[in-house]
C-alpha cells in the first residue's frame, strides 16, 4: 500500500535531514516525542519566517550522545574543545567548566552583515563562575564588534553593544532564552526573562574572529571568560524576532524535557 505515508515522510524535510544525522551520530534512534519536538521547532520558524536567518545552530539537547548533540541543525558542526561525555545531559544539555571548556561554532563574526545579525543561547541553569564569565556564546573583540553580546556575572545579565557601552539588562536570571541582535546601523535589541529591550548604539565594523561558545575571544587563539553554564540551544545569524525564537527554544526545549522517559 504505497500510498500510505510514513512518520519520516510526515517530517519537514530540514528536520528530516537533521534527526537523520542525529540519529546516524547516536548509533539509534531518537524517541517519537523528541522528533515531533524537532520538528515542530523548524516547522514553527518557518511560518514565523525566522528560519532562513538562522545560519549556525546546534540543540545541544535530545541526541543520545554527546556526538549527536553537536551535529549542526543549521550550518557547520562546532569544533568541541574539552567537553566529556558526561558534560551533556538529554534534557537539560551541555555544561562547561568555567575554565577550559568550549565550543567553537566555526563562523565567523563577519558572516553576517554588519548591520543585520543575531546570537541566542537558551540556558538550562546559568553561569556560576566568579569571572565575568559568558553566560553563553559571546561575539569576538569587545571593540570591534557590531552585535550586541551578552555575559553574565552572578546573576547580572549584560548587553555589549559596542566598545565604549555596557547596558545591564537584568540583575536576576537563573535559566531561559538569552538573545541579542542588530536590527540595523542604529538599532540594537536584547531579550532575557521574556522582555525585549531595545537599543540605538551605532554599528562597528565586524571583524573575522570565530565567535565562541562557553567563553569569550579577545583574540584569533585568545580565549577568557569561560562559562559553566548549562546551554541546550545556541543560534548565530542575521537579524530576526527574537521574541518569536524565545518562544520557539523555549517550546522546543520543554518538549524534549517531556519526551524523554
Amino acid at each position: 500500500m504505497s500510498w500510505l505515508i510514513t512518520p519520516q515522510q510526515k517530517l519537514d524535510p530540514d528536520a528530516a535531514i537533521y534527526i537523520d544525522r542525529v540519529e546516524a551520530a547516536d548509533g539509534q534512534s531518537l524517541e517519537a516525542g523528541v522528533k515531533d519536538a524537532i520538528n515542530g521547532f523548524v516547522v514553527g520558524c518557518k511560518a514565523d519566517g525566522i528560519w532562513n536567518a538562522i545560519k549556525a545552530s546546534c540543540i545541544l539537547a535530545g541526541a543520545r550522545t554527546l556526538q549527536g548533540c553537536l551535529v549542526p541543525l543549521v550550518g557547520t558542526a562546532p569544533t568541541s574543545y574539552n567537553f566529556v561525555a558526561g558534560d551533556y545531559n538529554r534534557e537539560t544539555g551541555l555544561k562547561g567548566d568555567g575554565s577550559t571548556k568550549y565550543l567553537s561554532s566555526n563562523r565567523a563574526a563577519n558572516a553576517d552583515p554588519q548591520n543585520s545579525n543575531h546570537i541566542s543561547i537558551f540556558a538550562s541553569f546559568a553561569s556560576q563562575s566568579t569571572f565575568n564569565a559568558p553566560i553563553a556564546a559571546r561575539l569576538p573583540n569587545d571593540n570591534l564588534s557590531a552585535r550586541g553580546k551578552h555575559l553574565g556575572s552572578g546573576s547580572a545579565i549584560y548587553i555589549y553593544q559596542n566598545s565604549a557601552t555596557i547596558t545591564v539588562i537584568s540583575q536576576s536570571f537563573s535559566s531561559g532564552f538569552i538573545g541579542a541582535t542588530r536590527l540595523s546601523s542604529s538599532s540594537t535589541e536584547a531579550r532575557v526573562n521574556s522582555v525585549s529591550i531595545p537599543g540605538s548604539e551605532t554599528s562597528f565594523a565586524l571583524n573575522t574572529l570565530i565567535i565562541p561558545v562557553f567563553a569569550r575571544r579577545t583574540g584569533v587563539s585568545v580565549l577568557d571568560g569561560y562559562s559553566n553554564a548549562r546551554l541546550a540551544f545556541y543560534s548565530i545569524g542575521e537579524s530576526l524576532d527574537l521574541a518569536l525564537l524565545d518562544a520557539r527554544v523555549t517550546d522546543l526545549v520543554n518538549a524534549i524535557g517531556a519526551a524523554i522517559p
